[in-house]
């Protein structure tokens, strides 16, 4: 497939198009200002001028720890524009998460706030490395050569934005190709060791022209991802298809029901997008009713209860459903705005265009229609591996370019896709394998939970069982046997929860930055609950 007869496949191309054809278009929309195509292409040259005048070549990698601002938008782009490696930090990462991502990156420079969201990222870096203050290198990170800090705390080994930006006085042309690494994504560790993704242009750029046209963005609408910029659901999926499709990207530091309601309708969005966490807290947020939201569409990684509530009840008629993965950079497959809508709303999803989607059993072969197995995919948006770790990278991707994604999925007669969950999350009770994501979508059906997610915990007799952890509406009159004989009449006895535990929310037991629940923190608590030993 020759997707350069299709989009633009380098950073500079988008931008450079969305300037000339849309420059009076808001671009981004943040906490810390707003700016138009044409004003987002002036701070993206001014961008790049300092980081040439920097040093910063194509291949370098730079560490962005900023937040959902402008200043990262802006920042990502220029990178990208000159080929050079966007590492981004996540904001929730804690001293050593962030030392392990700098060190096994070999970020050379580091744009760090010096404050976002009442924490100390100066303070937090100064505690990995001590020479920020004095002069940098510092032993234990021999390649951090410069550190610019975006505010007012400014080490004396570093320097302000300001200062950097004053040192680009020559303008410097874009040198970027489609084949370059634009991102290296860490994962959100699913072990203890995180692994750099990389990323090239062309896939994520790719990625973000085909989701944008399937989810129905067109040039002028206003578009509300409160993904974060640091996972690659907000870099491609938010800043580059806003880019492709030349739309307003409305985003916020943190993603509050409330707040995102207030924002989307000052804004007069569009469309959103979120997971189910994100698509609940709007929907059961108390000041939905009196909100007047302008959304026609949306994309979502959710169940079918949830997006039936999307529809109906957000008034997103045209929303879709998503799949995919940091190594696909990240779509892999999504229903399309023009489908039906119980196509839609039942979370049956195509591959993307030239994008090769197969149902593998335990053996490797090829499942028949219709039977679950694990997800394997092949083509333009898969990974071009994992940064310095060759046989993690052979573990998951074959020779001839099928990449194993770990997660369960069915494939119908058309083709459709239909993601189960992922397979280090099924529950074995008894013989019988149930996916926790089924169970979560019935209970998302009962009148008086908001939001539920669900784990196996230990059993003598049948070795596992379901647990569920759920969140009542406010005013709900129910309790933990109500809910389990409601469960006993809405499915199989073997998928009915033998213990139910209601929780105010899910922060407080564990929850990623992209307001995903983390099954693994979930289930060591419910294994003190019942006293339990791991």
């Amino acid at each position: 497939m020759d997707l350069s007869t299709i989009c633009p496949l380098t950073v500079d191309a988008a931008l450079a198009r969305a300037a000339a054809t849309a420059p009076d278009v808001e671009a981004i929309v943040a906490d810390d200002g707003r700016l138009t195509f044409a004003q987002v292409a002036d701070r993206v040259a001014q961008l790049r001028s300092a980081l040439v005048a920097a040093g910063v070549r194509r291949g370098d990698h730079i560490g962005l720890c900023i937040g959902n601002r402008v200043a990262f938008h802006t920042m990502f782009l220029a990178l990208g524009t000159i080929g050079a490696v966007t590492v981004p930090v996540n904001t929730r990462f804690r001293a050593e998460e962030m030392a392990y991502a700098l060190r096994q990156s070999r970020v050379s420079m580091l744009f760090l706030a010096d404050r976002f969201l009442r924490i100390d990222f100066v303070d937090m870096l100064r505690s990995i490395c001590p020479a920020i203050d004095t002069a940098l290198p510092d032993a234990a990170m021999p390649d951090l050569m410069r550190v610019v800090v975006l505010g007012e705390d400014v080490p004396g080994a570093a320097m302000s934005l300001d200062d950097f930006l004053a040192a680009g006085t020559v303008p410097a042309a874009p040198t970027c190709a489609p084949d370059d690494i634009l991102l290296m994504q860490y994962t959100s560790g699913t072990t203890s060791f995180p692994k750099g993704v990389m990323l090239r242009q062309r896939s994520m750029l790719a990625n973000a022209w085909f989701s944008g046209g399937r989810m129905g963005l067109r040039i002028g609408d206003r578009y509300h991802s409160a993904r974060p910029f640091f996972h690659v659901a907000g870099s491609t999926l938010s800043i580059l298809s806003s880019l492709q499709h030349m739309v307003t990207l409305v985003s916020m530091d943190r993603f509050e029901g409330d707040k995102a309601l207030a924002l989307m309708e000052r804004e007069r969005c569009t469309h959103f997008s979120g997971n189910d966490t994100m698509a609940l807290m709007l929907l059961n947020d108390p000041s939905l009713p009196q909100r007047k939201l302008c959304l026609r569409g949306a994309w979502a990684a959710a169940s079918p209860a949830v997006m039936r509530r999307i529809v109906d009840e957000l008034g997103a008629v045209e929303a879709v459903a998503g799949y995919g993965l940091s190594e696909a950079s990240p779509n892999i497959a999504q229903s399309a705005w023009w489908e039906p809508e119980d196509v839609r709303v039942a979370s049956l999803m195509r591959p993307q265009p030239g994008v090769e989607v197969r149902i593998v059993g335990e053996d490797g072969t090829d499942l028949p229609i219709g039977e679950r197995g694990e997800i394997a995919v092949r083509g333009w948006n898969v990974m071009a591996g994992y940064y310095d770790k060759p046989e993690e990278t052979a573990e998951t991707l074959t020779q001839d370019g099928w990449l194993s994604t770990g997660d369960l999925g069915t494939l119908d007669a058309e083709g459709r896709l239909q993601f189960l969950g992922r397979a280090k999350d099924i529950v074995r009770v008894g013989g019988e394998n149930v996916a926790p994501a089924e169970i979560e979508d019935i209970l998302h059906r009962h009148p008086a939970i908001r939001q539920a997610a669900v784990i196996g915990v230990p059993d003598p007799r049948l070795m596992e069982v379901i647990g569920a952890f759920v969140i009542a509406n406010e005013g709900a009159q129910t309790d933990e046997g109500a809910v389990i004989d409601w469960c006993k009449d809405n499915m199989a006895g073997f998928k009915v929860p033998r213990h139910v535990w209601f929780v105010p929310d899910f922060e407080a037991i564990g929850m990623t930055a992209s307001s995903k629940v983390q099954k693994k923190p979930l289930a060591e608590h419910a294994r003190r609950l019942l006293g339990i030993e791991a």
